[in-house]
C-alpha cells in the first residue's frame, strides 16, 4: 500500500512537472510568433492621395503647383505659429505674374485654401463685412508670429495680426497685417484635396 501511495505521488509529480513544461514552451512560442501589423487606419488620411498628387505640407520654394489646371511656381513660404497652432502660406505665381497665396493647415485633418489678394475691402472690425455682392461674418482674429522662408516680400521673421471672415456660401475674406504695415485683405475659397497637384524639385 505504501509501495502504491508512493508510485502515485512520483506519477502526480512527474504529471504536473510535464504540464508546466508544455506551458512554457507555449508561452515561449506565442512569444516568438510575429505579431500581426496593426490595421487600424484614419478614414480622413490622405497617404494615397499624397503619393499620387504630392504632399502640400511637403512644400518648398521652386515646387510647381496645379490649382484647377493651373500652373504655379512656389516663390516663398511664411510659416507661422499661434499658441500650439501652426500653418504654412506658400506665395504662388504664374508666367504671367499674377500672384495668390496657398494656405496648408492640418486641424486636424488636411486643409488647403487658396487666398487671392483684393483691394478697397476696407478693414476689419465690423461684425460684418460687405464686399464683391457677399455679406462675410466675422469668424476669427488674432496674433501669430511668423517666418519667412525663401522670396514672400516680408521679413525673415516677425509678427502678423489677422482676422477672418466668412459668407454662407463659405467664400472668404481675409485681413492681415504684418508688423506695423497696414492691413492687406484677400478673398479665399477651400479647396478640395483633389484641385491641387505638386511637382516637387529635387532637393
Amino acid at each position: 500500500m505504501n509501495g502504491l501511495t508512493a508510485t502515485l505521488i512520483v506519477l502526480v509529480i512527474v504529471l504536473i512537472i510535464v504540464a508546466a513544461v508544455a506551458v512554457i514552451l507555449g508561452l515561449r512560442a506565442k512569444r516568438a510568433a510575429p505579431k500581426p501589423e496593426s490595421r487600424a487606419t484614419d478614414p480622413f488620411h490622405t497617404g494615397d492621395q499624397d503619393s499620387l498628387r504630392g504632399d502640400p505640407r511637403a512644400l518648398k520654394a521652386g515646387d510647381i503647383v496645379e490649382v484647377r489646371g493651373l500652373t504655379y511656381t512656389v516663390r516663398g513660404t511664411l510659416r507661422l505659429s499661434e499658441g500650439g497652432w501652426s500653418w504654412a502660406e506658400h506665395l504662388l505665381d504664374d508666367a504671367k505674374g499674377t500672384q495668390v497665396w496657398l494656405a496648408v493647415e492640418e486641424d486636424p485633418d488636411l486643409i488647403l485654401s487658396l487666398w487671392t489678394p483684393v483691394a478697397d475691402a476696407g478693414e476689419p472690425g465690423p461684425k460684418t463685412i460687405d464686399f464683391a455682392g457677399r455679406t462675410y461674418h466675422s469668424e476669427e482674429s488674432g496674433t501669430a508670429q511668423f517666418r519667412s522662408e525663401a522670396t514672400t516680400g516680408l521679413a525673415e521673421q516677425g509678427t502678423v495680426r489677422y482676422h477672418d471672415y466668412q459668407a454662407s456660401d463659405g467664400s472668404k475674406l481675409g485681413f492681415e497685417a504684418y508688423g506695423d504695415a497696414d492691413w492687406e485683405a484677400s478673398t479665399g475659397e477651400e479647396l478640395s484635396r483633389y484641385d491641387v497637384l505638386i511637382y516637387p524639385t529635387a532637393d
